[in-house]
């Protein structure tokens, strides 16, 4: 299903690209006509990722505005975890977290292989990344950012291992969180090098601060692969990895008076710093769900009776809440920056991707800051794209992080690994009514997070009481599956279903109603089926555990 083979892919492309040579900007020329040498090429790719990235802050980035009417824009785009190194995984290897073997973002210390970079390496992620057969289909690939949590450096560490299918590898360091004073890589003849970058004294201007920031250093980085390869001859990749706007990770700013979210100093004053919208206009009002009661979001037995509420913690204040709004929407202004300066530098075989590792909450459903839930919030991350053949148009296809990669090798010319649980969007880039796929499924795993996870420092009592869960997204609907029981062996389903057909968040818990009985059954059917989908590693998938997506 979508999977094409040898040269059936080189024609879909050429297909593709046959309906309009783009600029930078996705914009299709009058005539719809592009060279024959042209559609032959390899196109390039780069893809912008940001960290922590929801919804709420779409409406104050104008390169997202400028991506959604150039190109294709997927409203129905989830993460199969909102987890930064579980999401990350998936979207490398195009798998859910368990075929990656990434559950949690850390490896507890290194005592076991649940999460983060250990277990991202022991389950042989790295060889399956798309990177990997990209480069051995003759592209440059190129990633500079952050990549997966515990893949880190520290003074007196060695580096880590260099990771198989880079020609060239910025990582930054976790560092990085905290805007200044980090260290990255350079990858030269296989071995990588370190790079400081210190951060300038606090008496220095603030224009000298900001050309240190670390939204500034990984954007300097990826303009500069950008040139050198619009003008080689080989087409590349690159993946942008910014750290905006996820938190600061340290109890104190790098410099006095930081907010938990630090953005560029430029951006932190000004009836526009922003965006699109004027920070006093953003309130709670942007928040759907904000102070909305959580008693009647209790799970609910199989036999519908209640079940215990996990949703325990302290709901963040409003005052909080706008504040940290305000504060991500101003972080968010450098990466806007960033995506308009490669849109304008890239050349008409270009497409650009933008996306989030999984979004963020701010009080909504009665919970504080942070991620992990199944919920809208959490889970729904902006998917945008524009390039060669791309019709402009909103598409109603469900996406998942995990039909990334497939894309990426479709449009190499490849054909997408057996081991892809994700399907390639391609077919949608020229065609916005096409729908193959309308179901979306969740995994989480629960944690008890550590003194190196970078989620530990403002939401770790929050993180840790979010249940296991197997969930089910469909375009108007939500069924998420608890083990409310964390003890080893033992098994409690709570089940919380939410519909969307009137309500833009999970107002009420209505598994047990006999209203919503069909749909219940519809999407109950949709997780006993995804129960079965048990490959794991570079095992080929089955035609039916690709089918109950559909």
């Amino acid at each position: 299903m979508g999977y094409f083979k040898g040269a059936w892919a080189g024609v879909c492309l050429l297909a593709l690209m046959a309906c309009g040579a783009t600029g930078g900007t996705g914009t299709s020329t009058p005539d719809g006509a592009a060279p024959a040498a042209s559609r032959a090429a390899q196109p390039n790719i780069v893809v912008v990722m940001l960290d922590d990235f929801s919804m709420d802050l779409v409406q104050t980035m104008r390169s997202v505005q400028q991506m959604r009417k150039a190109g294709a824009s997927y409203p129905h785009s989830f993460v199969t975890d909102s987890l930064c190194c579980v999401s990350r995984s998936s979207f490398f290897t195009g798998q859910y977290p368990h075929q990656t073997g990434v559950r949690t973002n850390t490896s507890n210390k290194g005592t076991s292989t649940l999460g983060g970079w250990l277990a991202y390496d022991t389950h042989g992620n790295p060889e399956r990344a798309f990177n990997v057969r990209l480069q051995e289909a003759g592209y440059s690939t190129g990633f500079v950012g952050k990549f997966l949590n515990e893949y880190e450096w520290s003074p007196g560490r060695a580096l880590p291992p260099v990771v198989p299918g880079w020609t060239t590898f910025s990582t930054v360091f976790g560092s990085a969180y905290d805007g200044w004073d980090f260290a990255s890589t350079t990858l030269v003849d296989q071995r990588l090098r370190l790079v400081q970058h210190p951060a300038p004294p606090a008496s220095a201007s603030n224009g000298v601060k900001d050309k240190a920031y670390a939204g500034a250093v990984i954007g300097d980085k990826a303009m500069d692969f950008v040139a050198a390869n619009e003008a080689a001859g080989a087409p590349y990749f690159l993946e942008v990895a910014l750290y905006a706007p996820h938190n600061r990770t340290n109890p104190e700013g790098h410099y006095a008076g930081d907010p938990l979210f630090p953005p560029m100093f430029r951006d932190r004053t000004g009836k526009r710093s922003c965006g699109r919208v004027a920070c006093r206009k953003l309130s709670v009002d942007d928040l759907p769900g904000f102070a909305d009661p959580r008693k009647d979001n209790r799970p609910r037995l199989p036999n519908g009776k209640r079940a215990r509420a996990w949703n325990t913690t302290r709901t963040l204040p409003a005052a909080a809440a706008v504040r940290d709004l305000r504060d991500r929407a101003r972080m968010a202004q450098s990466a806007d920056r960033l995506v308009k300066r490669i849109l304008a530098s890239v050349g008409p075989n270009t497409y650009v991707v933008l996306t989030s590792d999984n979004g963020f909450h701010l009080g909504q459903n009665g919970m504080g800051r942070g991620k992990g839930t199944p919920y809208d919030t959490d889970v729904r991350v902006p998917l945008l794209v524009t390039g060669p053949g791309v019709v402009p148009g909103a598409r109603q296809e469900v996406t998942s992080n995990i039909d990334l990669a497939p894309t990426f090798e479709e449009l190499a010319g490849l054909a997408p690994a057996p081991y892809r649980s994700g399907l390639s969007l391609v077919p949608t880039f020229a065609d916005p009514r096409l729908v193959r796929q309308s179901h979306a499924f969740l995994e989480h795993t629960q944690q008890t997070l550590t003194g190196n996870d970078p989620d530990a420092a403002f939401s770790g009592a929050e993180l840790d009481r979010i249940p296991s869960f197997t969930a089910v997204r469909s375009r108007t609907a939500l069924l998420a599956r608890f083990d409310l029981d964390p003890r080893p062996g033992r098994v409690t389903w709570g089940y919380e279903y939410y519909s969307y057909k009137r309500d833009r968040f999970e107002r009420r818990n209505t598994f047990a109603t006999r209203k919503q009985a069909p749909e219940v059954a519809a999407l109950m059917a949709k997780l006993t089926a995804f129960d079965g989908c048990q490959e794991v590693g570079d095992q080929p998938v089955s035609e039916a555990c690709r089918v109950v997506r559909q």
